[in-house]
């Protein structure tokens, strides 16, 4: 009797080990997601700036290409080298050119002979009619043989001349002194005359080259005042102005160019190199936000804001211009505030999140 007894417990003890075993874990507490934000209060409202991105040019850029059409069997410089003026750059095969001028001195040599033939003619038709040996009109025919001879000389020496030219336009001279920033041709290629081979840009005044969409250009004139801001330096600032406005539009982008002079540049502005340019607008008070910053929720703009309690709440707000740099809040944006700049189509009315201020360090989660 009691080894069933015992039987049974031990039984009974078995089962609940392995109810125990197959029970589910208990559910862990979800961590709020972290959602970085920026804080918005008074200090933060700007004036409207129109900002355009563009690139940084040379004020003189020449495109240089040989003056006639050749084969090119050696180029003597590359993108970045300084050249001087009068530096060969790029050398044709000077071949046929070199046959040509023979040809066109054997013709100015065969010129030269019928002329002297042509003025002897007419020495003795001179001597001839005298002594009424011939009619005045055949002294006539002898004079005029003598001044066609004398202008197919000059043709003669003239086209020498040329063929003598074209020999010397077999090298690509620099025309000034300046930097290479674009080579588009290499040895062995066959070039048209006027075929861009390098361009030179000359040292001196800087500019941003920029495109303006037909809205905005009746707003600027040469002479608008401007601030450049590098990319790679965006803490530096150079003052600028409007030198030039393209009078027409570009036919594949219909925006004008607009060349933005920068004439206190230092080698913080590198040619190539990206930059921005504003030009101060209305002063009306908004705030810039980044376009992933605000959303649109049953066709009103909004931005996500972290209360007090770490909950977010949409606000529905008034936006200005949508600029390359973000989007202009104009009205509606409770200051001080924390809107959520990233993820905010993941975030839902009343959710818990952990805010993240921008521009703080990376911090690991230990607790995943």
């Amino acid at each position: 009797m009691n080894t069933r007894r015992l039987r049974a417990s031990g039984l009974a003890l078995l089962a609940a080990f392995l109810l125990l075993a197959c029970a589910p874990p208990a559910p862990e507490e979800a961590s709020a997601p972290a959602v970085l934000v920026r804080t918005i209060d008074g200090a933060a409202a700007e004036a409207a700036m129109r900002v355009y991105t563009g690139e940084v040019r040379a004020r003189v850029e020449t495109d240089l290409g040989f003056r006639i059409g050749g084969k090119i069997v050696e180029r003597r410089v590359d993108v970045g080298d300084m050249v001087r003026p009068g530096q060969v750059l790029a050398v044709l095969d000077i071949e046929d050119a070199r046959l040509a001028a023979r040809a066109a001195a054997a013709s100015a040599a065969a010129a030269e002979a019928d002329l002297a033939l042509a003025r002897s003619e007419f020495e003795r038709a001179t001597e001839l009619r005298r002594r009424e040996f011939i009619s005045q009109s055949a002294l006539d025919a002898s004079r005029t043989a003598m001044q066609a001879a004398e202008a197919r000389l000059r043709q003669a020496r003239a086209q020498s001349d040329v063929a003598i030219n074209q020999a010397d336009y077999t090298r690509l001279l620099a025309t000034a002194a300046g930097v290479v920033t674009t080579v588009t041709a290499e040895a062995g290629q066959v070039v048209a005359a006027g075929q861009p081979v390098v361009r030179v840009a000359q040292p001196g005044e800087l500019e941003v080259l920029i495109h303006v969409p037909e809205s905005r250009v009746g707003e600027l004139a040469v002479g608008t005042a401007a601030v450049v801001r590098p990319w790679a330096e965006e803490d530096r600032t150079y003052p600028a102005r409007v030198r030039e406005l393209a009078p027409a539009a570009d036919p594949a982008t219909r925006s004008y160019a607009v060349r933005v002079a920068v004439p206190q540049a230092d080698q913080g502005l590198k040619l190539g190199a990206t930059a921005s340019v504003a030009f101060a607008g209305e002063q009306t008070g908004g705030v810039l936000l980044p376009l992933p910053a605000v959303t649109r929720i049953d066709g009103s703009a909004r931005v996500w804001v972290v209360d007090e309690d770490s909950s977010v709440r949409p606000v529905e707000v008034e936006i200005g211009d949508f600029r390359e740099d973000g989007v202009l809040v104009t009205g509606g944006l409770p200051s001080p505030a924390r809107v959520v700049i990233a993820g905010v189509h993941k975030l839902l009315e009343g959710a818990t999140v952990k805010p993240v201020e921008e521009g703080a360090p990376v911090q690991l989660d230990v607790t995943r």
